[in-house]
């Protein structure tokens, strides 16, 4: 069973999982926003590009690489992002980033997984947007976030994969902030790391 997260709560992804845990899938969905015709009439969709994006932290908190629609994989191939949806149409993840953390390099401390409206419409006027993690190995949804929270923030740091302990744990941040790409999010993310 997924647990819904709440700004702050930290997890194990493994006890999540149930075991050992060597793949995950952070998966993003949205809806186009839907807007009525003067008089109900000439009712049309106007398209939301959310993007998703994954920046990976060493012990020193440096950054040592970046996932995103630009870049679509991380340079030892660990992570890999789905590509670019612009628009939000159809079900389920609209933009993916998966993660085989038995690849991930040992001097990656953190995976933080960040989401932004490129075309600059707040949450408060997007429905639907959600954010989870899915077990890749048997597509059972570890955790879900629902980002259709009220404001007029353009994007939040969602959360932050990490090492602990010898296993793999997640912090929702939860953060809300404003920026149309993941490098107008960095100043935002610093403190969390």
């Amino acid at each position: 069973m997924a647990v819904n997260l709440q700004k702050g709560q930290k997890i194990s992804l493994s006890k999540e999982a149930g075991g050992s845990l060597t793949r995950i899938v952070m998966g993003l969905g949205w809806d186009v926003i839907k807007k009525k015709g003067f008089f109900g009439f000439g009712n049309k969709q106007v398209a939301v590009d959310l993007d998703a994006s994954c920046v990976l932290f060493d012990d020193d908190n440096e950054v040592i690489d970046t996932v995103w629609f630009g870049q679509l994989s991380s340079l030892d191939g660990s992570v890999r992002h789905s590509g670019d949806n612009r628009t939000g149409a159809g079900d389920g993840d609209d933009e993916q980033i998966s993660v085989n953390l038995t690849q991930v390099p040992q001097n990656v401390k953190s995976l933080v997984f960040l989401v932004n409206s490129f075309t600059g419409q707040s949450f408060a006027q997007i429905d639907n947007a959600t954010c989870r993690i899915v077990n890749a190995q048997n597509q059972k949804e570890i955790a879900c976030y629902n980002l259709s929270c009220q404001g007029s923030h353009t994007a939040q740091i969602m959360a932050k994969v990490y090492r602990h302990g010898g296993e793999w744990k997640m912090h929702a941040i939860g953060e809300n902030c404003s920026g149309s790409t993941f490098e107008d999010l960095m100043p935002y993310v610093m403190p969390h790391i």
